[in-house]
């Protein structure tokens, strides 16, 4: 087991990559903390990791909110004692232009998206350093090339690299290793509201398949497995990196019909 009694605190843990990574860290043998605003969610990623043996525990958490995250930091270690990985993938997806995006919408994708890997960093960088831990982040490949009408999300996936690069910078010295991910269309999660919000959801579906070289779309466990590595001590010497996780989305033009 590559993460054998570790404690790993993961965001975003209710639904979709955030579940994924849950489910597959717990079976790497870690105590896993479920992060999430919606509370009944991270209870049913709880439910499902304790069936198979594993062992978790769920907190109400609004990653955007600095008190919130205090809590879900002194929760941790009141039930575990330590903290060893911080998993950061909750996110929220507006799909507008900037023109079209609301002065409210654009804080709260702001506060979430970027706002929350700077909280939950912040509060649990002092307890990774007493484990030499790491922290592992999900951007997107939409932080290399953007796609119409989702302009904040963009944004703030390509602010989690700079971030990224800047922590593994300011606490290598102490140990303490931050990469991110950049996944290309995941099956699940906000993919799936990016679907739904176009005109003919099940054609823009066919088409997102279409552009990556492997002719499909991720599954969120395919991402899971990324982040188990770059947690694991086999991504030893591994920092400041984003490590594309896209199928060939972003290799260049997708392959002819």
């Amino acid at each position: 087991m590559k993460l054998k009694d570790r404690v790993a605190v993961i965001t975003g843990a209710a639904s979709g990559i955030g579940r994924a990574c849950a489910i597959e860290f717990a079976k790497e043998g870690a105590r896993v903390v479920l992060a999430d605003v919606n509370l009944a969610g991270a209870r049913e990623t709880m439910r499902e990791i304790e069936a198979a043996g594993g062992v978790a525990h769920a907190v109400e958490t609004d990653v955007a909110d600095p008190a919130a995250v205090e809590r879900l930091a002194g929760e941790t270690l009141r039930r575990f004692s330590e903290v060893h990985v911080l998993l950061n993938d909750a996110a929220i997806q507006v799909n507008k232009t900037v023109e079209d995006t609301t002065p409210e919408e654009w804080t709260r994708e702001l506060a979430v998206n970027l706002g929350g890997v700077f909280l939950c960093s912040k509060y649990f960088i002092p307890h990774l350093r007493k484990t030499r831990g790491n922290i592992v982040s999900l951007s997107s490949v939409n932080a290399y090339f953007v796609e119409p009408g989702c302009a904040g999300y963009c944004a703030t996936k390509a602010a989690i690299i700079g971030l990224t690069k800047a922590m593994a910078i300011d606490h290598g010295k102490e140990g303490i290793r931050v990469n991110c991910i950049c996944p290309g269309y995941i099956d699940a999660g906000l993919a799936e509201g990016y679907f739904q919000a176009q005109p003919d959801p099940a054609a823009a579906r066919a088409s997102a398949g279409k552009l990556h070289a492997l002719w499909r779309i991720g599954r969120a466990e395919e991402v899971a497995r990324a982040a188990v590595y770059l947690a694991s001590d086999d991504a030893s010497f591994v920092t400041g990196s984003a490590l594309v996780v896209d199928g060939g989305f972003g290799s260049g033009l997708p392959p002819a019909v």
